[in-house]
């Protein structure tokens, strides 16, 4: 048994994202060595955090690719990531899903995370700049 979460965004982010966030996206996908424009971003304090969105090949636990990509757009930039992530990540990831739902134009759902053995997933949805996420359930399943 392992503690892996499948983790997804696919979300645009505002033109007026701030560099620092950027910045921390960047590290996070591995395209941007920790700098000093980290110092100011407390949710990039290096510590025991990792790389989140970095890895890249097949998936070891999950199945599919492991990807992670931030492209310019016209409007802003564009976020498309799947991930494995360990469970002790989880509450690092939580930061940067409400950092990204607080700069993301996209409204609705950002992304989704799911225990590696289950089969529904929870959902990350961007209301006005806020996180929600919600747990989805199978119809007519009753909890046991």
């Amino acid at each position: 048994m392992s503690d892996v979460y499948a983790v997804d965004f696919a979300l645009d982010l505002q033109s007026s994202v701030p560099s620092s966030v950027l910045a921390d996206l960047r590290w996070h996908l591995g395209i941007e060595a920790a700098g000093e424009s980290r110092a100011e971003d407390p949710v990039g304090e290096l510590g025991d955090v990792f790389p989140l969105l970095a890895a890249r090949g097949p998936a070891r636990r999950i199945g599919g690719v492991l990807v992670g990509e931030l492209t310019r757009t016209a409007g802003g930039w564009s976020l498309t990531a799947r991930q494995e992530v360990h469970a002790e990540l989880v509450p690092e990831l939580d930061l940067l899903a409400e950092r990204l739902a607080w700069n993301s134009s996209t409204e609705g759902v950002i992304g989704q995370i799911r225990f590696y053995e289950e089969e529904i997933p929870d959902l990350f949805i961007n209301r006005s700049g806020a996180l929600v996420k919600a747990s989805l359930a199978l119809a007519g399943k009753t909890a046991a």
